[in-house]
Parts: C-alpha cells; sequence; structure tokens
C-alpha cells in the first residue's frame, strides 16, 4: 500500500497538470453547454486515482492512466446517455458521428488546439472581464476558489458567482468553441494575457499556506503562453510575456535555502540562476520587439532581463530599471508598481527618498493590508537603525500575511530589532 500522503500530493499534482488538458479535449467533444459534465469526468477520473492507487500500485505513467480513464468514462457516458448529436448540435462543435478512431482525439496536437479554443472561450467577450478571468483559472489552469480569489484580490463568494453566472451563459447561448478570427484578436488576447500572468504570480509567489513557490502552476503558465505565442506568431506581447516568465523562472532555484526560507534578492547565489531559461527569455524578449507597440508585459520584461544580466547585485543598472518602472506606471498606474518605484529610488536617491515615497503611499491607503509596504518600510528603518520604527512595520507585515514562509523571515527580522541589530 502507497503512503497516503505521496498519493494525495501525486494526485494533486497531476490534477495541475491534467485536469486542464482533460476538460478542455471533452469539452471540445461535449460543447460548451456541458462544461460541467467534462469537468464531472476528470473529478471522477481523479477520485477513481485516489482511491486505487493507495491500495495498489502506482502506474508508471499516471498522466497517461489519467487521460485513458478519462477518455473511457467519456465513451461509456455517450453510450449509456446516446446524447452524441445532442452535444454535436452546433455545426462548429465537433461532430462525434464523424469521428472514426478515438484515440486521434487524444493526441498530444488535438489536446493543445483544444486548450487555445478553451482558452478563447473562457476569454469571451460575452463574458464579463472579470468571469473571464476566474473560469481561465479554474477551468483551465486548475486553481481553486480561494487561491483565485487571492489572486484578483477579491472574496471567494465573489468568484463562485462569477464562476456560475460564466457558466449560466454557456449553458444559455451559443458560444462557438472556436479560435478567432484575425480581426477579434486584439481584443481577444487582452484578457488571456493577463489570466496567464495571474497564473505564473500565483506560482512564483503562492498564496497557498504551505508553498511560497508552486513550480507546476509556473510551468502551466509557461507552457500554455507558449502555445499562445507559437500559434499566433506576430503577437509581440505573448513574446514579452513569455520573456518575463522565463526570467522569473530562471531564479527558483536561488530563492528559497535548504530549509525553505526565503532568500532575499540580493543575497542570492546568482551561480544558481538558470542560464539556459536566462538566455531564452532574452530569445523572446527579442522577439517581442517586432511592431511598434511596447505593453507593460514589455517594461516588465526589460526590468526583469536587467536583473538577470547584471552580474552582481551591486552593478545592477538601477538607473535604467527606474526609467522602466516610469514608463511602465504610465501605461499601468497602480499603486504596487508605485510601490516598487520607491524602492527602487533608494538606489538613485537614498534611504530617506524612499521612505518618504513609501509614507505617502502608506498615507493613501491603497496598500493599507498589502504587506510588502510594511516589510519594505521595516527594512529601511532597519537599515537606518531605527530598530524601533522597525519593529512596528515589521510585526504589522507579520499580521498581514498568511504565508509560512513569508512569516517565518519576518519573524527573524523582529528578533534582530528587539536584539538592536
Amino acid at each position: 500500500m502507497q503512503p497516503t500522503n505521496s498519493i494525495d500530493k501525486l494526485v494533486d499534482h497531476l490534477f495541475r497538470t491534467e485536469a486542464g488538458r482533460i476538460t478542455a479535449l471533452l469539452t471540445r467533444i461535449f460543447g460548451l453547454k456541458q462544461i460541467e459534465t467534462a469537468e464531472d469526468i476528470v473529478q471522477e477520473t481523479l477520485i477513481d486515482a485516489l482511491n486505487q492507487w493507495s491500495v495498489g500500485d502506482i502506474p508508471s505513467n499516471p498522466s497517461a492512466w489519467i487521460l485513458q480513464a478519462a477518455k473511457y468514462k467519456a465513451i461509456n457516458l455517450l453510450k449509456r446517455e446516446q446524447r452524441a448529436m445532442e452535444y454535436a448540435q452546433s455545426e462548429r462543435h465537433l461532430r462525434m458521428m464523424e469521428i472514426d478512431k478515438w484515440e486521434d482525439l487524444f493526441q498530444e496536437e488535438f489536446i493543445g488546439d483544444s486548450q487555445l479554443r478553451m482558452i478563447f472561450a473562457c476569454c469571451h467577450p460575452r463574458l464579463p472581464i472579470e468571469s473571464q478571468i476566474a473560469l481561465t483559472l479554474k477551468t483551465l489552469c486548475g486553481l481553486s476558489v480561494p487561491e483565485i480569489a487571492h489572486a484578483l484580490v477579491t472574496t471567494v463568494s465573489n468568484i463562485n458567482k462569477r464562476l456560475y453566472r460564466a457558466k449560466q451563459k454557456f449553458r444559455k447561448e451559443e458560444i462557438a468553441f472556436t479560435l478567432p478570427q484575425k480581426s477579434e484578436l486584439p481584443h481577444r488576447l487582452e484578457a488571456v494575457y493577463l489570466a496567464l500572468y495571474l497564473l505564473f504570480n500565483e506560482g512564483y509567489n503562492s498564496s497557498h499556506h504551505d508553498e511560497l513557490i508552486r513550480e507546476d502552476l509556473c510551468v502551466d503558465a509557461i507552457r500554455l503562453s507558449a502555445l499562445l505565442a507559437h500559434y499566433y506568431e506576430n503577437q509581440p506581447k505573448a513574446w514579452a510575456l513569455l520573456s518575463l516568465m522565463y526570467f522569473h523562472a530562471a531564479r527558483f532555484d536561488a530563492r528559497l535555502d535548504s530549509n525553505g526560507g526565503i532568500i532575499i534578492f540580493e543575497d542570492q547565489d546568482r551561480s544558481k540562476w538558470d542560464l539556459d531559461m536566462i538566455r531564452t527569455g532574452i530569445h523572446f524578449l527579442n522577439k517581442s520587439a517586432a511592431g511598434e507597440e511596447l505593453s507593460a508585459y514589455h517594461f516588465e520584461a526589460g526590468i526583469a532581463a536587467e536583473h538577470c544580466l547584471a552580474s552582481s547585485f551591486e552593478s545592477t543598472n538601477w538607473q535604467n530599471i527606474f526609467r522602466q518602472y516610469q514608463l511602465l506606471y504610465a501605461i499601468k498606474p497602480n499603486p504596487v508598481i508605485e510601490l516598487n518605484l520607491a524602492i527602487i529610488s533608494s538606489r538613485i536617491d537614498g534611504i530617506d527618498a524612499s521612505i518618504e515615497k513609501l509614507i505617502v503611499i502608506e498615507r493613501t491607503g491603497a496598500l493599507e493590508n498589502y504587506y510588502l509596504l510594511a516589510s519594505t518600510l521595516g527594512h529601511f528603518y532597519f537599515e537606518k537603525g531605527m530598530h524601533s520604527k522597525a519593529l512596528q512595520y515589521f510585526e504589522k507585515a507579520l499580521s498581514l500575511t498568511r504565508s509560512p514562509v513569508e512569516m517565518r523571515l519576518l519573524k527573524e527580522k523582529i528578533e534582530r530589532c528587539k536584539r538592536g541589530g
């Protein structure tokens, strides 16, 4: 018998990596009106895997097992209910009766094409933008409702309502499971980019209590972004987004110590950064330079590139990073970017200037519940030797995060404040 904990982790991993792929494929087979049927089949398959593997052997290829099991469940459902023609009434849906071999449906190329279609279905303009992103993150990317709520800075109740209304729209309206026409692309792609960006961010700075980094989510975001970028070769934003992801992913191995604790950026061992991923990021950033449009993803990727290309923290081109943040803020003004501008200014104008800017942000209340604002102020006051002031902000930051990894780092800083340095 396999250890229950290891089986749970394996099935959870498979849910992250396989659920979106299989749901997309089955939705293409059944039609968008039956998206919940597709989700139910995937859920039942994963429950079967959990039950069977807990008392028997784990298959040599768990992903293939999941795919085959879902396929047989779908076939049995169609045979049992004999509703194939009902599912395929729309000319735009795959006609089940015209498919000679089910094996053809379960090939990687067909699954990848189905995922692209699923992305655009979830991000259909008939759905409100907030519902588009929530549906993409839930259906295609496997995030839980609490994770989506965290990523979108809202409540679990709101996310549940958005998901219900989106699926209700699918049930009531004829929304095609197709790729958009070229003329529709600029409008349709924006929500897709944002959903993938949020998915990567959730993996890179996870809201999950036990993990700061969830590489499976980041890998999924990169895979889907690559699928999108290679299908639509002449979309610079797609390449910029993919470049940004590669630059961040290149630093995975240097972000945590052997005990899972956070290593702050300036103390990271740059020899652990993945040079191949950095080179790939540069390649994609160069591809993103085609055309005349510069997006927020271009500037964020440019900032990440400056960090990755610097031989040391001290030799970083802070002036160039500051300029790119200014340009980013001009097209995407929000308090988090303003916070980053204030932090970077400490490298150019000194800590006092940075603290002044951070206090201004604090007084607006825009980041009242954002632990990084309090943590940053604590860090700067500690650097100035104002330990009692730093202590106040570190304690506030501690009250604003639920991550055990972040809490551990803050507690260490609190202890240093109490010791006086």
